[in-house]
């Protein structure tokens, strides 16, 4: 084994925990009490694990992203059904649909913030589920691997998790039993709601996370239930091809549709948008009650930058709450969190004056029911006192010259280890051992500048030990100055050490004086070091009342931490409504400098999008000085599905594309980049879109491609939204042709939900001339007299048969003769197709 410095622990822990995902388990020191050193013969202290890091039970560490969620998820699978057949989910689809009702119950926390969630959903849901929720670590019981009888990483699709199997040590079977970890009880209204099978992965959870963090306290906030139904379904294939959360080829942030709406200036608030973005609400309330706040802060710019102003200065307050939670959090802690209340009650000032005023000129209830519900949610009554307690407590000077000189002592130890290992490495390599450079000698120094982080006003004893302290220093310093006068010399320190204890040091050329009652210690040419009983007791008093205030502060510190758990509950509330008015701020922002529209969502099963536009390509032309060319898009109760054909390159994808996105938009409470929408509640969004094969799993491309595609048509209902874009290219043009067909007979005939289908497989126009609902677009290419040609991205009503490929293989930059002989070719395919 090797061995690193304390102050390297949390570079190691992100390579071993997060780059390698291994667990790694953290060995202390704990002193043994007196009956303990007796029973192991006089030890003062004994070693033992006191945690077990894993990628899913990061609490506070350094390295944890501050802008994601950092989950560790549990799943139950219910034992009824057939499990015998679930080891061959991936080779047959009947098989898929005899299990796809097994039920399975999920739970998943972030330690690092509190949140805990529960789910009922099923197998053929599973895989989508994982990717919304995107856990770091996925536990499931021992049992399940030889119930299953698979490799588990099939259940659960493609990601960054690490799979764990955990043997439940003392099972939280019950609720109740779950009380201890939670910070209020659950209400005896709710209970009845959660399944057996969420019971089972809520225990199993809680039970795993015990097991890592052993003797740490912990408290979570009440689980929340999520309802399928209660929210749009986004499955993993269009969560990806959307390119919500990272871009399709390099899977970067930049040019995610969350990179382009992004302007949360809060960490807290980041995560938010991004649980809603992959989460929209299927609640016309909620929606609506979002989207109320975001119009008002757009018509009111003043008091939108007041907000996010304040909102700079605050601290991630579910994070920081969840160290004092577990029993740790410093005074630093403390004092951001006692700025963030101060700041949450600012804000809470400044809109209550804000709603004032709106309600002596008579402004609307909707504008008046947005803000006056916002303020309903903030409690201030023992956040409050708390937040003047530390104020008053800590003292913010003092904490800065602490870390000023911990900084220092790092950079010393650091340097020193650095010099050490360079010079042992010169050692090895040369056969020759050099002093060590740098390092200080074992001399005595004075023990000055003690440091205090608490205000001296901050208990009565302080301010009577500070005066006494006072005191002291007035005698040592009189004690100083009388015996550099008896010396004749001004070099007499009085000094402390651990090895010598209070001494007297003097050098230079009176060294050798002597001091009445002087007890010697030591003396070179130009130093003496000697004992004085005057200032061995006077350094003793000195020591006795530093420790006594150190145990003060250490009281008082204690003391804070503790009322900071008594309001748990409330701070966890009011940072919840901090991020929402961060989110609520980031829309009205993007909203102002993008040009974006209030969309009117309903329960209708229509979408009528005037002038929209992709969210990410809109920004991206921008950029570079160029005009997105705006589309409307009317699909629904007259025609379900639009089928769009046209030129490579000419913007079919880009169109499909960015109504899925602004739907998305729209009912995660954000405003939308178009001229006007219009919008009947999706409750499930299918994208089919791209190329890849899985060669893990013996897919090809079209396997992959028909998978995903029996995924829609298994699933889609009449309210859902469907994009599908070139179905049918993986195999040859005369199966393609039939298989997208099938799809747009399926669509059209069976699922009769809102669907947009691009395709160049211009058969499917006569194919489905007799479908009643389905409407034909196109975008073409505008040829110059010159031989030119451009885009014409405007989508209009009818069909064009011309893909002009070759235009595109022209412009990519094929070999001139190469696209000679393809023209070639293709005038006698036409030819011999009769046309």
């Amino acid at each position: 084994m090797a061995g690193f410095q304390y102050i390297y622990l949390d570079r190691y822990l992100k390579v071993l925990v997060q780059g390698l995902q291994l667990h790694v388990a953290i060995s202390e020191e704990f002193r043994n009490s007196a009956a303990e050193q007796v029973r192991t013969g006089g030890t003062l202290y004994t070693r033992r694990i006191s945690r077990v890091i894993t990628p899913g039970t990061l609490i506070d560490e350094n390295f944890v992203d501050p802008f994601e969620d950092n989950y560790v998820l549990s799943v139950h699978i219910d034992d009824e059904p057939s499990t015998t057949s679930i080891d061959n989910v991936n080779m047959d689809t009947n098989i898929l649909s005899h299990c796809q009702l097994a039920s399975i119950g999920l739970a998943w926390v972030d330690l690092s913030s509190g949140e805990f969630y529960t789910q009922s959903t099923q197998l053929a849901s599973l895989k989508s589920v994982v990717a919304r929720i995107r856990p770091k670590e996925i536990i499931l019981d021992t049992k399940l691997k030889h119930t299953l009888n698979v490799d588990l990483s099939t259940l659960f699709g493609e990601g960054s998790h690490v799979i764990a199997l955990h043997s439940p040590v003392q099972p939280l079977s019950t609720i109740d039993d779950w009380s201890s970890l939670l910070d209020k009880p659950i209400p005896a209204e709710s209970r009845p709601a959660f399944s057996i099978n969420e019971i089972s992965a809520a225990s199993l959870l809680l039970d795993y996370v015990k097991d890592k963090i052993m003797d740490m306290e912990l408290s979570l906030q009440c689980p929340v239930r999520r309802i399928e139904k209660e929210n749009m379904s986004i499955d993993r294939h269009t969560l990806r091809g959307l390119e919500i959360r990272t871009t399709l080829r390099e899977g970067a942030f930049q040019g995610s549709l969350l990179h382009a709406v992004r302007r949360t200036v809060t960490k807290s608030g980041a995560r938010l948008l991004n649980q809603r973005l992959v989460s929209p609400s299927m609640s016309l309330d909620i929606i609506n009650g979002r989207l109320d706040l975001v119009e008002h802060l757009v018509a009111n710019p003043l008091l939108r930058s007041n907000i996010v102003s304040l909102l700079r200065r605050s601290s991630d307050s579910l994070r920081l709450l969840q160290k004092f939670s577990i029993g740790r959090g410093d005074a630093d802690d403390l004092l951001a969190l006692c700025k963030t209340i101060t700041v949450t009650h600012n804000i809470y000032l400044l809109i209550e004056q804000h709603v004032a005023g709106l309600d002596t000129t008579g402004m609307t209830d909707l504008h008046l029911s947005s803000l006056s519900g916002l303020l309903a949610r903030f409690d201030f009554e023992g956040p409050s006192r708390l937040a003047t307690r530390i104020g008053n407590a800590i003292d913010e000077d003092g904490l800065s010259r602490q870390h000023l000189a911990e900084d220092t002592e790092a950079a010393t130890f650091a340097s020193m280890a650095e010099e050490r290992t360079a010079e042992e490495g010169l050692h090895t390599a040369k056969g020759v051992k050099k002093p060590a450079k740098g390092v200080p000698a074992d001399v005595s120094q004075e023990h000055d500048g003690e440091i205090w982080i608490m205000r001296k006003s901050a208990s009565t004893f302080l301010r009577q030990a500070h005066a006494q302290l006072a005191e002291i220093d007035d005698q040592r310093t009189s004690l100083t100055l009388r015996l550099r006068k008896e010396l004749g010399s001004n070099s007499l320190m009085l000094k402390w050490t651990p090895q010598l204890g209070h001494f007297c040091h003097v050098k230079g050329k009176d060294a050798r004086t002597a001091v009445d009652g002087a007890r010697h210690i030591s003396s070179t040419k130009s130093t003496r070091t000697f004992y004085l009983q005057d200032w061995t007791t006077l350094g003793l008093k000195l020591d006795d009342l530093r420790s006594r205030i150190r145990t003060e502060e250490q009281r008082i510190f204690l003391a804070l931490r503790k009322e900071v758990i008594t309001n748990l509950t409330k701070l966890r509330r009011n940072a919840a409504g901090l991020d929402e008015l961060d989110v609520a701020c980031s829309s009205a922002i993007l909203a102002e400098e993008r040009n974006l529209v209030r969309p009117i969502l309903n329960s209708g099963t229509e979408h009528n999008i005037i002038g929209g536009r992709h969210p990410m390509v809109d920004i991206g032309l921008q950029e570079h000085g160029r005009r997105f060319t705006a589309n409307d898009c009317t699909v629904g109760e007259k025609n379900t599905i639009l089928l769009i054909t046209g030129p490579n390159m000419a913007g079919k994808s880009t169109f499909l594309r960015q109504n899925a996105l602004i739907t998305i938009l729209a009912q995660t409470g954000c405003f939308v980049p178009a001229a006007y929408a219009e919008i009947g509640l999706v409750d499930k969004l299918f994208s089919r879109i791209g190329s890849a094969d899985d060669v893990y799993n013996h897919q090809s491309t079209f396997m992959v491609e028909m998978l995903e595609v029996a995924d829609i048509l298994n699933q889609a209902t009449e309210r859902s939204f469907v994009i599908m874009d070139e179905v049918g290219r993986g195999t040859t043009p005369e199966d393609g042709t039939a298989v997208g067909y099938a799809c747009l007979h399926h669509l059209h005939n069976e699922n009769k939900c809102r669907a947009l289908f691009a395709t160049h497989f211009h058969k499917l126009v006569e194919m489905t001339a007799d479908f009643q609902k389905l409407a034909r677009y196109c975008t073409s290419i505008a040829e110059q007299a010159d031989g030119t040609w451009v885009y014409v991205h405007k989508l209009r009503e009818g069909v064009n048969r011309d893909s002009h490929a070759l235009k595109v293989a022209k412009l990519a930059g094929l070999p001139p003769k190469a696209v000679e002989v393809a023209a070639e070719a293709l005038n006698a395919l036409e030819s011999l197709s009769g046309q």
